[in-house]
């Protein structure tokens, strides 16, 4: 009978680093599973919920509350997340998390109601 020597002791837990993004930047376990190792977004969920979810953490992490962006801002922002960014633009207005003027030229986080803080804190 052979000896096994013991087994590596698992690895301790990284210290916060100021290198690291901020925990709100990181998706949180309700939708960091539609995100790809890269950080873009692998496809726009159809469930309600998860769809909701989403477009509560694209809010909060990529626009700050009380600055309005151009549409060409909004893009960009989006773009980094998906190749769709219209159709995630669009959701983003419909759903109530970004208000735009009447005439389109500027975009603006919207406080929801229906949470504190704006955000949608969990999913079904």
């Amino acid at each position: 009978m052979t000896s096994h020597p013991p087994a590596p002791a698992a690895p301790a837990a990284p210290a916060a680093s100021p290198d690291l993004p901020a925990p709100a930047a990181r998706p949180d376990r309700s939708v960091a599973d539609l995100f790809a190792a890269d950080g873009r977004l692998r496809a726009i969920p159809r469930r309600p919920a998860r769809r909701e979810a989403l477009l509560a953490h694209l809010t909060a992490t990529l626009f700050e509350t009380g600055r309005d962006y151009r549409e060409p801002e909004v893009n960009e922002a989006l773009k980094g997340v998906h190749e769709d960014f219209p159709a995630l633009r669009r959701a983003l207005v419909v759903g109530g998390f970004l208000t735009r003027t009447k005439d389109g030229s500027a975009y603006r986080r919207q406080q929801r109601p229906d949470v504190p803080g704006g955000a949608i804190t969990s999913v079904a």
